[in-house]
């Protein structure tokens, strides 16, 4: 069984303790600083293909203030120190020079960002993946074919659930670590969700992690032991 540890605490604080260059990789998804933690009310229908509308009960968040700051240089310096590689997402608020890796959500004309970025350390070429992910539209496929990622899963309760404002896709990460061929020990400094854990954990990846707002590490605990009991097919790819 792999290594699944996660600490609630400060990032900065658990890092400070780790030895150089300890972690094989760091995968993370850090402050943007466009108020992610605040958002906005969205309408609870959804456009079917035949053009009626459905009723779907959406996720309230609450409110936090954690994405109205930055990471500090403090934060890059001990991310750089004690893992080899990394990835991070939001990188280019930063100004972090390099690779990127470009997700597009395939969101249509809707309001929400239509991709993000993660940074690279290892390479300055700039990749693209494609996975449908907007509000109950969610792909059955994750990858290069944009074809295949345009097909969204027709039950929406096979739909991965929602716990964070923020959350990333199990499958994205799944993605990831099969593209760059991540291995060894990874660790993230910002869990948030846990879908990093979940799939690190599928994958039989050493994996730890802090998360410092106790609640939404409840909240993960809570799905990581429901998505340990499901049976879960294998990744489209």
């Amino acid at each position: 069984m792999p290594v699944s540890q996660v600490f609630n605490m400060d990032c900065l604080e658990y890092m400070k303790t780790i030895p150089d260059q300890y972690f094989d990789w760091a995968i993370c998804d850090i402050e943007y600083m466009i108020g992610a933690s605040k958002p906005t009310k969205k309408s609870k229908y959804v456009k079917q293909k035949n053009g009626t509308k459905k009723f779907v009960k959406g996720v309230d968040y609450k409110h936090s203030e954690w994405d109205f700051k930055e990471s500090s240089p403090e934060y890059f310096e001990q991310l750089f120190r004690i893992s080899k590689k990394q990835i991070i997402f939001g990188g280019n608020y930063y100004g972090l020079k390099g690779g990127y890796l470009v997700w597009d959500k395939l969101t249509g004309t809707n309001d929400q960002f239509g991709c993000e970025l993660a940074w690279l350390s290892f390479t300055k070429r700039t990749d693209i993946v494609y996975y449908m992910y907007s509000g109950m539209m969610q792909g059955e496929y994750c990858g290069k074919n944009v074809r295949k990622a345009l097909i969204q899963k027709g039950n929406k309760k096979l739909n991965e659930k929602r716990i964070h404002e923020t959350q990333k896709p199990v499958i994205l990460y799944d993605w990831i670590i099969q593209e760059y061929k991540v291995a060894g020990k990874v660790f993230d400094s910002h869990l948030g969700s846990g879908s990093s854990r979940i799939a690190h954990y599928l994958n039989e990846i050493d994996f730890y992690a802090c998360e410092i707002n106790e609640e939404k590490f409840n909240l993960q605990e809570e799905r990581f032991k429901v998505e340990l009991a499901t049976p879960r097919l294998k990744f489209v790819s």
